[in-house]
């Protein structure tokens, strides 16, 4: 028997769909279809759930950004959940449409760094943002060190944003952190910060594989050196169990 909370969390789930769709105009029955295909980055084609989906909604919902433009989009975790992702239109968005919003202000270091692996140009050591409100008398200061968010090329060779548009990457840093300082802003991510968390699931899940290899190595040498020396505890020769079933079969015998 379906209980009223599960009548209301379906209620719920349904004016969620309407309320969006009829925001962007679209077809309600074609919108889940249409964004799984759209705002998600799959992970070896893995099917995503109507659960992923509708939490990717709440939260798009919740900083009233467009998932059809990608102002948000997700990749699905491991525990089938997702990682929402806003890319930096739509933290620039979120951030100028918040009613205490009064403005911003960079600030660079003198000192400039250019021997990190890959990059290309010399940029700021640091970067600060100042983010100011308009309920408060002082400003929030953020600083990001180059050196500490730098993102190295994948492949040897290749060029990433981070070795072509380095001191934009860490201006990026910088006013996204201040943001979330500022205003609040919780349960989404940039991209830079989302890849690096699925690439960290993904080493942590290789790094667990090996550990079961190695375990697994180990007791198979551990079994194969314990059988050795039961052998020679009964002056068996290594061969015993099988010259036994081999003058079995010359005999003609069966075990009948």
């Amino acid at each position: 028997m379906q209980t009223a909370l599960e009548d209301v969390t379906r209620a719920d789930k349904v004016s969620l769909v309407k309320r969006i769709a009829h925001r962007y105009g679209v077809d309600e029955k074609k919108m889940l279809a249409t964004l799984k295909a759209t705002a998600f980055r799959q992970r070896d084609g893995q099917d995503i759930t109507n659960e992923q989906m509708m939490a990717l909604l709440v939260v798009a919902d919740q900083y009233k950004l467009n998932p059809f433009t990608r102002e948000i989009y997700a990749f699905p975790d491991k525990n089938l959940g997702i990682v929402p992702i806003v890319g930096v239109d739509g933290w620039s968005r979120i951030i100028n449409s918040h009613p205490q919003f009064d403005g911003m202000e960079f600030r660079y270091s003198e000192d400039t760094v250019d021997n990190l692996p890959g990059q290309q140009r010399p940029a700021p050591e640091w970067i600060e943002c100042i983010m100011y409100r308009k309920d408060r008398d002082k400003p929030v200061t953020v600083r990001e060190y180059l050196d500490e968010v730098y993102r190295a090329p994948f492949k040897q060779g290749m060029s990433g944003p981070w070795q072509t548009h380095t001191r934009r990457m860490l201006r990026h840093k910088a006013m996204i952190q201040a943001a979330r300082l500022a205003f609040g802003f919780v349960g989404i991510y940039e991209p830079d910060e989302a890849e690096r968390i699925i690439e960290g699931e993904v080493i942590h899940e290789e790094q667990q594989m090996e550990k079961v290899k190695q375990k697994t190595e180990a007791l198979k040498k551990k079994l194969s050196k314990e059988a050795e020396e039961a052998a020679d505890d009964f002056g068996l020769p290594e061969d015993y169990g099988h010259e036994d079933v081999k003058n079995n079969r010359d005999d003609g015998s069966d075990d009948e």
